[in-house]
């Protein structure tokens, strides 16, 4: 998979995976990570400093019930199921079955495939089809999203009534590659130019949002990490 790391000395950021990451990687990710790296679009995918930093972050929240928005092959989907207490839970939702079919075959490996509620199809419906059962509201205590950011702030309003007061949701990909606060260039692509002018909107959301407190921390792409308060 492609660096994705905000830092600019890639050695330094070897130094990270070599010392702190790869000797602590689960061998299910590790073979995940590498299954990815075959993939077109393998960027997609988080990188392995991140699945530590998430699964660390679940474990010290004792997270039993997640939902994740954006699954792609499963490798954040898979990092958070290891992480989970036997009896966990996550909702994973994604338009693509196909490319998850390529990485079920290690989650089913790695023992932690009933954890996971895979559903097809854009999240809007199916997030509105899950408040519509009122003993789901307030019934999670971490979302994940990583999937089209010109939904983000949608995805925001309905994850608010499903997440607990206490509860966290994380963001992805929140500082675009550093673009965020960049000048844009005149030669760049019309998608690449109205991600970033979504990123800047959530970002200027979220940290006027009263409801939640939040931390933007420059791990991998930029992850917003938003407690709720009420």
């Amino acid at each position: 998979m492609n660096n994705k790391s905000l830092l600019r000395s890639d050695a330094l950021y070897q130094y990270i995976l070599e010392t702190s990451v790869y000797p602590r990687e689960p061998e299910p990710l590790k073979e995940l990570r590498e299954v990815t790296a075959k993939v077109p679009w393998n960027f997609m995918a988080i990188p392995p400093d991140e699945a530590q930093f998430l699964s660390l972050l679940l474990k010290l929240m004792n997270a039993k019930n997640t939902i994740e928005i954006g699954v792609y092959t499963g490798h954040s989907l898979l990092s958070t199921a290891l992480a989970l207490p036997d009896d966990g839970k996550i909702i994973a939702m994604d338009t693509d079955r196909e490319t998850y079919d390529i990485g079920r075959p290690v989650i089913e490996k790695a023992g932690v495939a009933h954890k996971i509620d895979f559903r097809e199809g854009p999240a809007l419906p199916l997030l509105d089809e899950m408040l519509q059962n009122v003993g789901m509201h307030g019934s999670f205590d971490f979302a994940f999203v990583d999937a089209d950011k010109g939904n983000y702030l949608n995805y925001h309003e309905r994850l608010m009534n499903l997440v607990k007061i206490g509860g966290v949701i994380a963001y992805d990909n929140t500082l675009w590659k550093g673009t965020v606060a960049a000048p844009p260039e005149d030669d760049m692509d019309e998608w690449f130019r109205n991600v970033i002018i979504f990123t800047v909107e959530v970002n200027k959301v979220l940290a006027a949002d009263p409801r939640v407190e939040i931390a933007q921390i420059p791990v991998a792409d930029g992850i917003t990490l938003c407690r709720r308060l009420s």
